[in-house]
Formats: structure tokens, sequence, C-alpha cells
């Protein structure tokens, strides 16, 4: 049973997405705040069963015969990951913009919370090559219905994480009850998205 396509999806597509990115660090963010979760969780799942659809679809090979989609791709993954970066360190340096208590008036409103979890998933060249080239080389490799079972598995797991991610945070309330906890947070999403725009500097 465990040696089926549904869940070798599953099993890779769960180690893909489970390390911790720019995407999983805003979803945390949000759920501890307990702002728009729902809507933030609901578009991580489009934008990653939307990408797992194009791997299977053999978007895949397209861009790997134009790389320049991706070298534009990355330079505009790159900048909006250094901005990203810095806005968190400044929060993480700040004392008064750090969010002392789950209910912060300085929660992003409805319309930026979906933009930037829409920008986070669809703007990151890691997705790109981890869901529609990685994922989607391998499933192309599958025989039959295998492929789409495979595809299938993957995208649960994208489905079971983020629900998981999102709607799990707010067991973490009482730690980051405190500014501290707040503060170590955002540094900790700055470091994060300054090593994803160098690793894709270097790449």
């Amino acid at each position: 049973m465990w040696d089926t396509a549904f869940f070798k999806g599953m099993g890779m597509g769960g180690s893909l997405i489970i390390a911790i990115g720019s995407q999983n660090a805003f979803l945390l963010k949000q759920g501890l705040q307990r702002k728009h979760v729902a809507l933030c969780v609901l578009t991580c799942m489009a934008c990653d069963i939307l990408l797992i659809s194009f791997g299977v679809g053999g978007m895949g090979q397209l861009l790997d015969a134009m790389p320049q989609c991706l070298l534009l791709m990355r330079i505009a993954g790159i900048l909006f990951l250094l901005e990203y970066g810095r806005r968190a360190a400044v929060s993480a340096y700040q004392p008064s913009s750090i969010q002392v208590f789950v209910g912060s008036d300085a929660a992003l409103s409805r319309s930026k919370t979906f933009l930037m979890a829409l920008t986070l998933s669809l703007l990151n060249p890691h997705a790109w090559l981890d869901t529609v080239v990685l994922l989607g080389s391998v499933c192309a490799q599958q025989v039959g219905a295998k492929t789409y079972e495979f595809a299938s598995g993957a995208m649960a797991a994208s489905v079971l994480w983020f629900s998981a991610l999102g709607l799990g945070a707010h067991l973490l309330t009482p730690l980051f009850s405190r500014p501290a906890a707040w503060r170590a947070l955002n540094a900790a999403i700055a470091l994060s998205m300054w090593g994803i725009a160098y690793s894709l500097i270097i790449f």
C-alpha cells in the first residue's frame, strides 16, 4: 500500500514543502496572529496545486527550454525577498513595531494578506523548481494512471501541511505573547528571506 504512486507523491511533495521558507514563515505568522488564516491557507494550497498541475502538464520541460523565463522570475524573486526580509528585520529591531499580542491592529488587511500569500507562493523560483520542474519530471516517469496518483499525493501533502501549519499555529500563542518571541520570529523570517535570496543569487 505504502509503495503506491499516491504515497510516493505525498512523500516527495511533503519533503519539499515542509522545509521552512518564505511561504511557510508568512503562514506561521498569520496563524499566530489569527488574522485571515483560512484565506492564507487556501491561497497557499491553491497556488501549490496549480504549480503541481503545471508540472504534470509538462510545463517543467518548457521552462527547461526557456531559461530566460526562470532568470526573470529569479531576479523578481530576489528583489521581493530582499525587501520582505528588510521589513522583517526592521520589525525585529524596532520594539514599537513588534506585535505584542495576537490581536494586534498592525496585522495585514484581508486584501494585503491575499496578495502577500499569492506573491510568496508564485514569485519564488524555488517553488517553481520544486513543484513544476522537479515534481513534474518525476511525475512524467510514472506510467498511465500512476501519473495522476503521484500528482494527487503531492497535492494532498500540500493540503495537509498548510492546514496543519496555519490552523495549528495558535498552539504556540502562549510563547508568542511575549515581545521577545515576536522579535526572534521576525529576525528568523528576515534571515530566512535573505538566505533564500542569496541562494537564488548564487544559483
